[in-house]
């Protein structure tokens, strides 16, 4: 028996698929609604619940052998600091307790590349890029690095687990305004404005390639950068552009406006209570161009990453058929 959190998110979902078809019996976690898609799988025994519930991860957790920690908050909002550190650290740490709790359970933490230390000057980063605790990080990165840390604990403590740090996830999920899902919604809408630098991306069936093989493997106490490549934002745009037949946004944002625009986000968010469209974190984020290595997880598991053309042309058609199904 196998347990899920976050089996409702994109790489829960896609997690589920695999295992399924692997064969599985699963034992899936879920706050409000459970996907259509999976509503009459025998083999899945749905516990609405969250992982803030200790007694109910104790008892989740006592009679499966295998656990897939994917439930998290993703956010750069000011406001959601605490919730962050309660989601991604608490929460994680309630499931590493439950696990210790049973003997023999293995352990897959899914985290971020926002765990990742960075160096000033160093354009590659790895798995063993120091964290310096003394840099200015956004409340998520640092909710994903102590999240990490309690499965670090847990390990010391005899449990057998393994971190993956994927960096943004390209899926395609049903929800257009969930995930990474939301910048193909951004270039659908034909919206106007690109800002310079990059981002790294890597293909949800990767993601879960890597997660399902390392927890069948002899590996415990080891982390692995999840990464296909990297695109400017205007190489992406571009592409997604031209495989859903939409304008491709056209005017770059100069880097001094994205600073002003960020400054007035948090004025508005500060009176209205309502949380900023950008913020300093993702305007600076924005203009970073470092790559996360993926030789690590190449070398361990022989894993080869979809190119990112292929993930984004996968996506486009997905999406297109999703979104023809909802107007039907």
């Amino acid at each position: 028996m196998i347990f899920i959190t976050g089996g409702t998110g994109l790489i829960g979902s896609f997690l589920i698929r695999k295992l399924l078809a692997d064969g599985a019996s699963l034992k899936v976690l879920y706050r409000q609604h459970i996907p259509t898609e999976f509503k009459n799988e025998s083999r899945i025994e749905w516990i609405k619940g969250d992982i803030l519930d200790t007694t109910l991860m104790r008892d989740t957790i006592r009679e499966v052998s295998q656990v897939y920690h994917c439930a998290g908050l993703v956010s750069y909002a000011p406001q959601d600091a605490a919730l962050l550190k309660e989601i991604n650290v608490t929460g994680t740490a309630n499931i590493v307790d439950a696990c210790l709790e049973n003997p023999g359970v293995k352990l897959c933490h899914v985290s971020s590349v926002a765990a990742i230390g960075h160096v000033k000057g160093k354009q590659i980063l790895t798995e063993e890029t120091k964290w310096d605790l003394n840099a200015a990080h956004s409340a998520y990165a640092n909710s994903k690095y102590f999240g990490e840390l309690e499965v670090w604990r847990g390990v010391a403590e005899g449990l057998q687990a393994v971190i993956v740090n994927p960096s943004v996830v390209l899926g395609p999920a049903s929800d257009w305004s969930r995930s990474s899902t939301q910048l193909f919604k951004y270039v659908f809408e034909e919206r106007k404005f690109y800002t310079r630098g990059s981002a790294n991306f890597v293909d949800v069936r990767d993601v879960i390639k890597a997660m399902t093989a390392l927890m069948q493997a002899d590996i415990s106490g080891d982390r692995f950068i999840l990464n296909a490549g990297l695109l400017s934002y205007e190489a992406f745009f571009n592409q997604v552009a031209g495989c859903l037949q939409k304008k491709a946004p056209s005017v770059k944002v100069p880097g001094v406006l994205t600073e002003i625009i960020w400054r007035a986000e948090a004025v508005r968010s500060f009176f209205t209570r309502k949380r900023p469209l950008i913020t300093k974190e993702t305007a600076r984020i924005a203009k970073k161009k470092h790559m996360y290595s993926n030789e690590k997880i190449k070398t361990k598991l022989g894993l080869e990453f979809v190119p990112l053309t292929q993930t984004i042309n996968w996506c486009c058609q997905e999406l297109n058929q999703l979104h023809r199904a909802q107007l039907a």
